[in-house]
């Protein structure tokens, strides 16, 4: 691809913007976050990246673009004010929900207030099987009566999802032309058009939560769209899907709830993009920004992905198994576990007398103590400033000047006194909780998965990961960690090695054994075509375009499904029979057992991705300078009990053409990596750093 390409990833803390051009010279900023206007910190580290390089406008081609404007909307509870129209005897599925429990014994747990209020959910009488068939036809004066009581509460968005709809959309579509009809200017989603599959509470949130986002979203890209082409004529904008695709800014407008997780997604892209240059197809990603820590799993150079996840009912950080906390989302996205535990989570004394650390943080404003813009409580950064990991002086190669002064006060007088213990123990103390809080996180996207990450290698990046990823490798007892180029915006670098993806899908529920081959074939020759057609509207057509077919399946009565990749070509007998195999491997994986040869297998959604492959990438020019002219040759730092406080040698990644042991300290523009006593570092062929935790 000709031209200049720009990521751009915003950050609870700060937004990170990436210029690549096509012969891979780089250039990067790292800017605080506009929290009212994530657009206005956008434009402007753009414009002042295009300025200091001397670039036109009209040479930037591509612009992807990973988002948190959706998560927010949900999180803060500032969508659209929202109708929903269902069918009768099904008001209350978004409180009745599925029954799942975050909190077994808490009794005092509450489940999220649902995103439409009762008497903003309407039913209509009528009745399709789940065969698709019309058991009772939905009344044409009723469903007008219905839209004008949504209206008149003066909504916004109309959410319609009626019972078995995923097998026939008539009645669906026949209420979306009545409120296009009677307000043209009112946002209508209909669950056939954003998840046609079985489940009834899953389809009707999935789709509530889309209708929801979409105004505040439709906004947003429409107004970034315009900055940009104000700027950038030429550029194209895409954005980055929870799924770990790129989409057009079109589709995400239209359907949005696939954007919710697209902040995290490029991260672990880039980190499937690196696989090659690290020789390892078995990863663990661990990105650590200023407000949360996420872990996500690659295997077989493959990204683990789940059927859905759950958003706005607080970060969670024990047990993958007990879910329930937040506002489901039925759509593919990259199987994260995310925890409360970044740069600015705040350290706190609780009414027990025992230190805790997040899921609170200080975020951009005001920021850790030590940034000096009226933070007052410690944090995380404050604690790795105390411990001597991070430069006293200033971060982000000097742009951001450093107090440690107040950083070792503010532990001294609310953390270490109270607590009766030396600062240094205070702030290693906290630093032993986070990274307890981000093993779990790891262990939920591995361990709970029936996977053993001893088995994997650590890829730690973000503003904080390569801070904790040895120490984090050690406790997991995993012997190598990665730290890529530029880590503090590796997520950035990702969006620009991501493909464009379509994810499409439809229940068909039948037992394996005996199942109509012809129908089966036909649903899944009809998705794949309808796949194809979409990549070749976004420039994909032809051998450019890429079918893949996977298959949700379960035994006969269970409730959740596992996911298998299904070959290419007819399903006949000899091709089902691998699949229900794929199945039985997958369920022993997962589960650690297998069900005897006459348990019956039963399908229920087909699956098929569509991608776009793009060119890739050429290999980044990055400098591998020191932190700064200024920085010592050592420093002091502490690391625990057992070694103490140790002289550190300061050095930037360029220092680390021969392996050297630790206690290091690599300074860099973006990102701070330490390593201890016990551990080496080496540069490898790519330019990352390679941690042997032995």
């Amino acid at each position: 691809m000709s031209g200049w390409r720009i990521g751009v990833d915003i950050g609870g803390t700060f937004t990170d913007i990436v210029l690549l051009g096509a012969d891979g010279t780089v250039a990067t900023r790292k800017i605080s976050s506009s929290v009212d206007d994530y657009a206005r910190a956008i434009m402007e580290g753009i414009a002042s990246l295009v300025a200091e390089h001397a670039i036109d406008g009209a040479e930037i081609a591509e612009i992807t673009h990973g988002t948190t404007v959706a998560s927010n909307a949900l999180l803060e509870r500032k969508g659209a004010r929202t109708g929903l129209i269902g069918t009768q005897g099904f008001r209350d599925i978004l409180e009745i929900r599925n029954l799942r429990m975050p909190r077994l014994y808490d009794l005092a747990w509450e489940k999220p207030p649902p995103l439409v209020e009762r008497y903003l959910r309407q039913v209509v009488d009528e009745r399709i099987d789940a065969r698709g068939n019309v058991q009772t036809a939905l009344d044409a004066d009723e469903a007008r009566a219905v839209v004008d009581r949504l209206l008149a509460e003066g909504v916004e968005a109309i959410a319609v999802c009626l019972i078995n709809a995923f097998n026939n959309p008539v009645h669906e579509r026949a209420l979306e032309a009545i409120v296009r009809e009677k307000a043209p200017d009112c946002t209508v989603c209909i669950s056939y058009d954003v998840l046609p599959e079985i489940k009834e509470y899953e389809r009707t949130s999935t789709t509530v939560i889309n209708t929801y986002i979409s105004p505040i979203v439709r906004t947003y890209l429409e107004r970034l769209r315009q900055a940009i082409l104000e700027r950038c004529p030429d550029a194209h904008l895409l954005i980055m899907q929870s799924n770990g695709g790129l989409t057009s800014a079109d589709e995400a407008a239209r359907r949005p709830v696939n954007i919710v997780e697209s902040g995290p997604a490029g991260g672990v892209v880039g980190a499937l993009a690196m696989a090659g240059d690290i020789g390892q197809d078995d990863l663990v990603t661990f990105d650590m920004g200023g407000t949360t820590a996420k872990a996500a799993l690659i295997e077989g150079g493959v990204i683990s992905r789940s059927a859905e996840f759950q958003v706005g009912g607080g970060i969670l950080t024990g047990s993958r198994l007990l879910t329930g906390a937040g506002y489901l989302v039925r759509m593919p996205a990259i199987d994260l576990a995310e925890v409360g535990a970044g740069g600015g989570s705040l350290i706190a004394i609780d009414a027990g007398g025992s230190m805790q650390v997040g899921p609170e943080s200080a975020g951009a404003e005001p920021g850790p103590v030590c940034y000096d813009m009226g933070g007052t409580a410690p944090t995380i950064t404050d604690a790795n400033v105390a411990l001597g990991y991070l430069n006293p002086d200033y971060l982000v190669g000097g742009a951001l000047p450093i107090d440690a002064a107040k950083a070792i006060a503010a532990l001294r007088t609310q953390i270490a006194e109270p607590l009766g213990v030396s600062v240094e123990e205070a702030a290693y103390g906290a630093h032993r909780i986070v990274a307890s809080n981000m093993i779990r996180a790891i262990r939920a996207v591995s361990t709970e998965r029936g996977r053993d990450p001893r088995g994997y290698t650590l890829v730690a990046f973000g503003g904080n990961g390569p801070v904790f990823g040895a120490a984090m490798a050690q406790a997991l007892d995993i012997r190598r960690v990665v730290v890529p180029q530029a880590p503090g915006l590796f997520s950035s670098f990702g969006l620009l090695t991501a493909d464009v993806e379509h994810h499409l899908s439809r229940t068909f529920r039948e037992l394996l054994r005996g199942i109509d081959k012809a129908a089966l074939n036909e649903r899944w020759n009809a998705l794949a075509e309808d796949a194809r057609q979409r990549l070749a509207a976004d420039g994909y057509g032809g051998e450019a375009g890429q079918i893949e077919r996977h298959a949700s399946l379960h035994y006969q009565g269970q409730t959740y499904e596992l996911t298998v990749p299904v070959p290419d070509g007819p399903l006949d007998d000899a091709a089902l029979a691998a699949l229900e195999e794929a199945f039985h491997a997958e369920h022993e994986l997962t589960y650690g057992h297998r069900a005897g040869p006459e348990e019956p297998v039963e399908l229920v959604t087909l699956r098929v991705l569509g991608r776009g492959r793009r060119p890739t990438a050429p290999p980044p020019k990055i400098g591998h300078g020191a932190g700064g002219a200024q920085a010592p040759a050592t420093r002091r730092a502490y690391f625990g009990p057992e070694h103490g406080w140790c002289e550190a040698a300061v050095i930037g990644r360029a220092d680390l053409a021969e392996r050297r042991e630790g206690p290091l300290i690599v300074e860099e523009y973006d990102a701070t990596c330490v390593v201890p006593p016990g551990v080496s570092a080496a540069l490898n062929d790519a330019g990352c750093i390679v941690l042997d935790v032995g």
